[in-house]
């Protein structure tokens, strides 16, 4: 006979602890099937809930049986064929011995598939889980907004909520032993009296021994009236905030715009840009995003202007790395911020500024920031803004460097270029 035992803690919300179960027991497969997803998303619907398939195969639960030999006791209802000690054949089983109906197909093969349905909430979870800004700090306290609550002892006022009964109930006691200790005192003196005159000859009713059970009934009385708690005996649990050093953070996202930029190339872009405002609005409370188009000029712009905009031109990608310096030096002191950039450009530029963009990453912004993405979207071949940003990656780790070719890249270039480093 065997004997299972659910340990399983109960839940008022049942459904929505199995739906988390259910999460976690199937984390790799439901991420496959968002990082799907994400490359047959339109740039519109990116954070989105998601219908995903899972194969049967993969969602199969253990089940229990007996195997061959041992000895069982059953109970039959109903039984009218057999009685104690009488033996029962095994069922037929084995090759063709299935319970279904119909005729089997001698060719053929198939999978089921089951269908689960994400919220927002969890799909965004599964699609930025292992992520993070490379290098993220925590600054010093110059300037610090965030604060935590944290318990400061107790305090004689409060809140009736913050009332402490335990320390409020020793301070009671206290009190009620320290005012009736010299009252209990005088009392032992007075009946030591009694017994001293009783033990002399003395009866109860001798006005002496009376007057002295009179003092210790009034003494008595005195203790019995203190009060059981008073509001001297109230204490509240006490609170403060305590500063706490903020990761203030900033991210530039710097969009090449120029002819040579056609409007596949452009949505490729768009995507990645997409991908990561998204993961920094999910992930992070507190972070700017300065966002910066250019073709031979560059211009800071806002959110709208940044992804619909249509202005085009002639490429001088020099000019959007001096913006993001200016802005650096007007807006961000790198000593309290941790600043990122993240560029997407095909990598066609003016032929003699790609070695000025090379100097300016490395010798200009990289000694102010904490990492630098760069992005190259379907090139035809590498050009020379590619190979100059090569020798960078190459003496600073804090840049790296992607290639996108299509939108099924997309999504495993930003995984790389933003996953969780090991501490």
């Amino acid at each position: 006979m065997s004997h299972f035992i659910d340990r399983r803690i109960g839940s008022k919300r049942k459904s929505a602890v199995n739906r988390q179960r259910f999460l976690k027991r199937y984390k790799s497969q439901l991420k496959r099937a968002v990082a799907d997803a994400v490359n047959r998303r339109s740039i519109t619907d990116t954070d989105a809930g998601e219908k995903v398939k899972i194969p049967a195969k993969d969602v199969s639960e253990p089940v229990f049986h007996h195997g061959s030999g041992g000895t069982r006791e059953s109970v039959y209802t109903g039984n009218k064929e057999f009685m104690t000690g009488d033996r029962v054949n095994r069922p037929p089983g084995g090759a063709g011995g299935g319970s279904g109906s119909g005729n089997a197909s001698d060719s053929g093969e198939g999978e089921d598939e089951f269908v689960f349905e994400l919220s927002r909430e969890e799909y965004l979870d599964l699609l930025f889980d292992d992520l993070e800004l490379p290098n993220l700090v925590r600054n010093q306290l110059v300037g610090a907004t965030d604060f935590k609550i944290v318990r400061a002892g107790y305090a004689t006022d409060g809140a009736p909520s913050n009332i402490d009964v335990v320390r409020s109930l020793k301070g009671a006691i206290a009190r009620r032993t320290a005012l009736g200790a010299p009252y209990r005192g005088r009392i032992r003196e007075l009946e030591d009296e009694v017994d001293t005159l009783l033990a002399e000859g003395a009866d109860e009713r001798d006005s002496r021994v009376l007057a002295l059970r009179e003092e210790i009934q009034g003494l008595k009385t005195r203790i019995a009236a203190l009060p059981f708690i008073d509001t001297f005996d109230l204490r509240f649990r006490s609170f403060a905030k305590q500063p706490e050093p903020t990761s203030k953070a900033v991210m530039f996202c710097l969009m090449d715009v120029s002819g040579s930029m056609d409007e596949e190339r452009k949505n490729l872009a768009k995507r990645f840009f997409l991908l990561l405002h998204l993961f920094l609005q999910r992930n992070y409370d507190k972070i700017d995003v300065v966002f910066i188009r250019h073709h031979t000029t560059a211009l800071e712009v806002d959110e709208q202007e940044f992804f619909y905009s249509r202005e085009t031109g002639g490429t001088v990608v020099s000019s959007a790395l001096h913006l993001v310096q200016d802005i650096i030096h007007e807006r961000y002191d790198s000593s309290a911020w941790n600043i990122y950039a993240a560029q997407a450009s095909d990598g066609d530029n003016w032929e003699s500024d790609s070695p000025i963009c090379r100097d300016l990453i490395a010798q200009k912004l990289l000694p102010l920031m904490r990492y630098y993405a760069y992005v190259e979207i379907m090139p035809r071949q590498h050009q020379a803004l590619w190979y100059a940003y090569q020798e960078v990656a190459e003496i600073d780790s804090r840049f790296a460097m992607q290639q996108i070719d299509s939108a099924e890249d997309v999504f495993t270039v930003f995984r790389e270029l933003f996953r969780r480093q090991p501490a």
